[in-house]
């Protein structure tokens, strides 16, 4: 049989670790070809620092069943921007699927840190990462995107439109770059609705990064050992559910409907009957609301 994008393309914009990985990685495990990208290879590491590389990612799309292209790419950079757009379109000649997955914000941020006390040059640094990434990505993706009708534009972000409407997101420049990805969810929605084409902005929970377990010093074999020190982690999920969430969007036909709105991975576990890779299903953001900045004690029963 088939699978369910067998014969589309996608282009997984920030694809070196975290949600990005997933993401490639459940696109590929659905059938499509995926082009994955980041700025870290086995010759050139990102400011992150990391071992992590764009080339691994695509390795797993292809061990997941899909096809994995590598185009290490710096989006800040919007000629490499276009020559990676250029070569999709040479290659495959159409683009299904573009996820804007582009971050490498994480050592900028200074949690609650006013942003007159912030470091002016990192926050500034923050923005050009986590927005002017995007715009320069579906600048020049979009065309492409829309040769053919039906396509789905993918915007990660943190945190869903109500969750960061009401409550204060680590800092200045973390809250504004976060919910700006999420009001580009929305205006793409504007813009690309009438042409045929889905947007939405998307926000995993509390995610099991790579970068995340180092932070708790576990694997995620283990992870659990963490939650003697942090036991709201309990509701945390791995990378590969908002990769299933994608995988699900891109599949369905009727998409459309959420054109213009914000999603989060448990709520789309719900929607779309899938699992996290221990087969629950965490819903982090009412657990948050509910739970964890209610102050009640950690507990997630009937939260995953």
């Amino acid at each position: 049989m088939s699978e369910p994008l067998e014969g589309r393309v996608a282009l997984v914009a920030g694809a070196t670790r975290g949600a990005g990985r997933g993401i490639a990685v459940e696109l590929g495990a659905a059938g499509a070809t995926v082009y994955v990208t980041g700025r870290t290879t086995p010759a050139r590491r990102s400011e992150y620092d990391r071992p992590e590389t764009v080339q691994e990612t695509a390795d797993l799309v292809t061990e997941a069943g899909g096809t994995g292209i590598a185009v290490p790419t710096d989006h800040l950079e919007p000629q490499q921007v276009k020559a990676l757009v250029d070569r999709i379109a040479d290659e495959q000649d159409r683009l299904d699927v573009l996820v804007n997955n582009i971050w490498g914000g994480e050592t900028l941020f200074e949690w609650d840190v006013p942003v007159w006390e912030h470091d002016l040059d990192k926050g500034l640094r923050l923005l050009r990462l986590a927005v002017e990434t995007h715009a320069i990505t579906s600048h020049h993706a979009l065309p492409l995107l829309l040769r053919h009708p039906g396509g789905l534009v993918v915007e990660v972000t943190d945190g869903t439109a109500d969750y960061n409407r009401d409550t204060y997101r680590n800092s200045f420049f973390y809250d504004l770059a976060k919910s700006s990805v999420l009001r580009m969810g929305f205006s793409l929605g504007h813009e690309l609705g009438p042409r045929g084409t889905t947007a939405v902005a998307l926000t995993p929970g509390w995610l099991r990064s790579e970068m995340m377990l180092d932070h708790f010093g576990v694997r995620e074999d283990n992870w659990r050992d963490a939650l003697d020190r942090v036991p709201h982690f309990a509701i945390s999920e791995t990378p590969r559910y908002v990769g299933r969430a994608v995988a699900a969007l891109a599949a369905d036909p009727d998409v459309a409907r959420f054109n213009g709105t914000s999603l989060s991975s448990g709520g789309l576990a719900r929607e779309y009957g899938f699992t996290d890779l221990d087969g629950s299903r965490p819903d982090a953001w009412r657990y948050l609301v509910e739970v964890q900045d209610a102050g009640r004690p950690a507990d997630v029963t009937g939260y995953r």
